[in-house]
């Protein structure tokens, strides 16, 4: 795939196409970023529009930001291939429906310092091949309010919400209303129930990518180092 200035790409947790939270969370969003297909959506009031804005980067956990590539595709694919060849598979730690910043997400019932580790290593590991921000969108960031140590990762990374300032969260939603989220938030955990109650690894990362105008989707998935 070459680099193109219209691309973006990103480093993401997603889980297995087979699991069943990649079912419930495509299901949840109506979308497959794997196969690149719409899904029926439970039948809950409004849904379809308050998953607008999550739908368009598909079902995941933000590892790498999305970014611009200012190198080659394969350049960026060995970075890749080299961080997720130092960290070893490890256990997904337990996930609770939640609200998250006014957002509804899946999130860490605890937190886990291996997430941290792999998240940290997507950012640094990879930095090389990001194009660095124009001031157009350096003022579209800051414009939602930045902490002083935000505003250092943005201008250091090209996002504020990574390293110390990371997260992990599976976003399912807009930012709500208090009515939408008394109305919402039971009906995901309703949702979520069976997936969530289901132990699992972290064994890949996924590698997605967005043209122009389009919803991202997974273009390649790379396995974690056994031996690492």
């Amino acid at each position: 795939m070459p680099a193109m200035t219209t691309q973006r790409v990103a480093l993401y947790w997603t889980p297995d196409p087979s699991d069943p939270l990649t079912q419930a969370g495509n299901a949840w969003l109506g979308r497959d970023a794997e196969l690149a297909t719409e899904v029926p959506q439970p039948p809950i009031a409004g849904l379809p529009e308050l998953t607008a804005a999550p739908w368009l980067y598909g079902f995941h956990a933000t590892l790498r930001p999305p970014m611009r590539l200012s190198t080659g595709w394969e350049e960026f694919i060995h970075a890749a291939q080299a961080v997720a060849a130092s960290v070893a598979p490890f256990d997904l730690p337990s996930l609770e429906v939640a609200i998250t910043d006014g957002f509804l997400a899946l999130r860490e019932a605890a937190r886990s310092t291996l997430l941290q580790g792999l998240a940290d290593s997507c950012v640094r590991g990879t930095d090389r091949h990001r194009l660095r921000p124009d001031a157009a969108e350096l003022a579209r960031r800051r414009a939602a309010g930045l902490s002083p140590r935000q505003d250092e990762m943005l201008l250091r990374w090209g996002y504020p919400y990574v390293l110390r300032e990371w997260r992990f969260h599976m976003t399912l939603s807009r930012r709500l209303t208090d009515a939408e989220r008394v109305r919402l938030l039971p009906a995901a955990e309703a949702h979520f129930a069976a997936a969530l109650a289901v132990r699992r690894r972290v064994t890949d990362i996924a590698v997605f990518t967005q043209l122009a105008g389009q919803a991202f989707r997974i273009a390649k998935r790379i396995g974690l180092q056994e031996n690492a």
